[in-house]
């Protein structure tokens, strides 16, 4: 009968909460162990972990992509530049064979090369290695930027795994409460077996998802350990950092064409495709030409030459070689002269340059469709994450709201309380209703600065290693 005088039972429940024992302080499980044993020797902020990724796996493997372009670069360099080899042959030559004699011949020989004509595939191989390097630069900077973005992301987990953690230990303690005041009042006469059970399952599912928080706690800290390839220990309790790019959609956009890796491959692509294509033609248009001179000992009696210099221009290969040769005998019997040539070559029938260019015209077209597709996929991307960002923070009033409304409940409660209206248990209670607004609104908060974090990636405008600066306006209207 007491359960239609809410006022009593209410007074009952104030007078019982005295008789608090302290199992129910021992009833809540043990705080979330800590992580693995790490080597460093306190918890970590989010700079430091800023600083520490710099030595995650990932981070590495960028580099060493980077490095691989770079190392293309300079090979292409390398074969464009002045090449020059030492050679050495010999001979040892019997005429005739039945009563002649042994007689031995050695050559020195150095020969140079250079390609010198604009079109030449070294100067093109130069060219497609710096259209690669600046495409592998900008890759570079995405990779660094997605695994910073998966290190706030993993942050913002760690946080939020430990709010509800602390939102749980706070609900298995209130539950705790609330079974100690129902089993006093069945001593009293005031509550029935099926309600201390009922307040027991409470208790247990309380403990249950208490625990269930502790592992999300475990899981989200193994999140950062699995980047950074090594065990730490955080202290997440600085705010994130708002990196949200300057700027309007159109400016958003424009950058992105600029900025975006996946773009600017496609542009690298179509760069090539288009060289492929003016080599084809030069090629089909172009005989097989070459120009030679050589000049010095010509030939002896016997046909052999002398110390000699010759170079050689080939047109379509746009390449210049020279070569020396310096006979290891006498040649002072040698006749010394000048020798030019000139050699050109034209198919007439069967000719493969046709096709060739053709095959080069569709490369072209497919280099053009696939820069379209990829800057058609960062607009969407960037226009759905922009709106992603305004969905966030148009959610962001109600939290706050809610929040305010739970600190009033709680100044309600308290207020009941000291008129003896209300009880220890409705302030409990309403506080508990106020820690969970508060993780909501830091919760939704997060959310909003990973949207514009992710707003800022898919821009291209996030600069990992601007955020273990001092603290400066960045360039995108953020600050670390």
């Amino acid at each position: 009968m007491f359960r239609s005088r809410p006022l009593l039972l209410s007074l009952l429940l104030g007078t019982a909460l005295s008789l608090e024992p302290a199992r129910a302080q021992g009833s809540a499980p043990p705080s979330p162990p800590p992580p693995a044993t790490a080597p460093q020797s306190g918890p970590l902020s989010l700079n430091d972990l800023l600083l520490a990724l710099r030595t995650a796996p990932g981070w590495r493997a960028a580099d060493l992509t980077y490095r691989a372009a770079q190392l293309t670069l300079q090979s292409a360099r390398t074969r464009a530049g002045l090449s020059v080899s030492a050679g050495a042959d010999g001979a040892l030559n019997r005429v005739p064979w039945d009563g002649g004699e042994w007689k031995g011949s050695g050559t020195l020989t150095v020969i140079a090369s250079l390609a010198v004509l604009p079109w030449s595939p070294a100067f093109e191989g130069v060219r497609s290695a710096e259209r690669a390097l600046a495409a592998a630069a900008l890759t570079l900077r995405a990779e660094r930027a997605s695994l910073t973005a998966q290190l706030f992301q993993a942050y913002a987990g760690v946080r939020q795994a430990q709010s509800a953690l602390t939102a749980a230990q706070a609900q298995t303690t209130l539950a705790a409460r609330v079974l100690t005041i129902t089993q006093a009042q069945q001593t009293q006469g005031l509550q029935t077996g099926a309600g201390v059970l009922e307040r027991q399952a409470a208790l247990e599912g309380a403990q249950a998802a208490e625990a269930q928080a502790t592992r999300a706690v475990t899981q989200a800290q193994q999140a950062i350990t699995r980047l950074l390839g090594t065990a730490v220990t955080l202290a997440p309790t600085s705010s994130l950092p708002d990196l949200t790019p300057a700027g309007d959609l159109p400016a958003l956009l424009a950058r992105a064409l600029a900025q975006r890796p996946e773009v600017n491959r496609a542009r690298a692509a179509v760069g090539d495709a288009q060289a492929g294509r003016a080599a084809s033609a030069l090629d089909a248009r172009l005989p097989d030409l070459s120009a030679g001179v050589r000049a010095g000992q010509l030939a002896d009696a016997q046909g052999n030459p002398g110390r000699t210099v010759s170079a050689t221009l080939n047109v379509k290969a746009g390449v210049l070689g020279a070569q020396v040769s310096v006979p290891l005998r006498d040649t002072s019997a040698a006749v010394t002269g000048v020798a030019l040539s000139l050699s050109a070559s034209l198919p007439l029938l069967g000719r493969p340059q046709d096709t060739a260019l053709a095959q080069a015209e569709l490369g072209l077209a497919q280099a053009a469709l696939a820069l379209e597709a990829a800057q058609q996929g960062a607009e969407l991307e960037v226009r759905t994450r922009f709106m992603a960002l305004e969905d966030e923070r148009s959610g962001l009033p109600a939290a706050q709201t809610r929040q305010a409304a739970a600190a009033l409940a709680v100044q309600n409660a308290r207020a009941r309380l000291d008129a003896g209206l209300g009880t220890a248990l409705d302030v409990a209670q309403a506080e508990l209703n106020l820690l969970q607004a508060d993780q909501a609104l830091t919760a939704a908060r997060d959310r909003i600065t990973l949207a514009g974090l992710a707003l800022a990636q898919s821009t291209a405008d996030l600069d990992p290693l601007l955020l273990t600066l001092p603290p400066t306006p960045l360039p995108t209207g953020g600050r670390p």
